[in-house]
């Protein structure tokens, strides 16, 4: 089923009917939820995958980097399908991820993927996936609470996940 457009204006895409349809039911994470950035890292690493990037955040990283563009993609940026995502170092740090002191050397522009975390669909199918997310990362559960209107802004969606009417995509 294709996507449609959100009734609000943003452009943004509604995932599905599905997702339309239980717009109307609020998620379980309904009363918000807790997040502090402790700038651990730890979401900067693991297994491999992807850090999906879009035109406009490689301008504004090469820009950072003060690097031209095509020197930028050439060292930090791989292809995938149609998609970039930034390249990982052997043992699936961020290529970003500073390996002595564990900061991200690019935090002031990160890519959307990186600013949204923890509130990805992934992270808030069920109140277990949440669970787990707060006991690996320090910050979640934590700190500010982030009201439901903020968690729809910031939620992340990459495509790649099952639609189950949890949020919205990019």
């Amino acid at each position: 089923m294709k996507p449609r457009r959100c009734p609000s204006g943003t452009g943004r895409k509604i995932l599905s009917e599905n997702t339309a349809s239980l717009m109307h039911k609020p998620p379980w994470f309904h009363q918000g939820l807790r997040f502090q950035c402790t700038g651990c890292g730890r979401c900067c690493t693991g297994g491999p995958g992807f850090v999906w990037v879009s035109g406009e955040e490689i301008r504004q990283l090469a820009l950072h980097l003060n690097l031209p563009k095509e020197d930028f993609l050439a060292h930090y940026v791989r292809t995938v399908g149609k998609r970039f995502s930034l390249v990982e170092r052997p043992n699936g740090d961020c290529i970003f991820l500073d390996p002595h002191t564990r900061r991200c050397t690019v935090y002031p522009v990160r890519p959307n993927q990186c600013r949204s975390w923890p509130f990805w669909l992934s992270n808030l199918r069920t109140p277990a996936d949440w669970e787990y997310i707060c006991r690996i990362c320090p910050g979640s559960g934590r700190g500010p609470l982030f009201t439901l209107p903020q968690i729809q802004e910031l939620l992340w969606w990459s495509g790649l996940e099952k639609d189950d009417g949890v949020g919205r995509s990019e």
